[in-house]
């Protein structure tokens, strides 16, 4: 049987890791993909500049939720600074898939989310 995204997309997507609303979130953003419908929320636990917890609930394909799940994996516990620095390509590798460029905004729309909210703390 071949995998079309590899197993990191898939496992990632079975077994999202921090997929639940956070009880305590400093900032929250949504993304959303109006071509494919995917839509993300990235919150997070910010205390001195620093992502004590990242969480991501979504109504998304597999690769969006599979970026999710890596994308908050590695935020926790990187300073604000750190985490707006990630860039898509980072992302996108991090998936260890080849991703077909009509679906690369599936891979970057959670770290999209996830910058727009990190901006928003300096606005709040």
């Amino acid at each position: 049987m071949t995998l079309p995204y590899g197993a990191t997309v898939l496992e990632h997507f079975r077994r999202p890791r921090n997929h639940r609303a956070l009880e305590r979130a400093s900032i929250a953003r949504e993304g959303y993909n109006p071509l494919c419908g995917d839509r993300v929320r990235i919150e997070l636990d910010v205390a001195d500049a620093t992502i004590r917890a990242a969480a991501f609930t979504a109504n998304a394909c597999a690769i969006c939720t599979a970026s999710a799940s890596l994308l908050t994996e590695r935020v926790t516990g990187l300073s604000t600074a750190r985490a707006a620095e990630i860039s898509d390509d980072e992302v996108v590798g991090a998936l260890k898939a080849e991703i077909p460029a009509a679906r690369r905004m599936c891979a970057i729309l959670p770290v999209r989310a996830l910058r727009e909210a990190l901006a928003g703390l300096g606005s709040s």
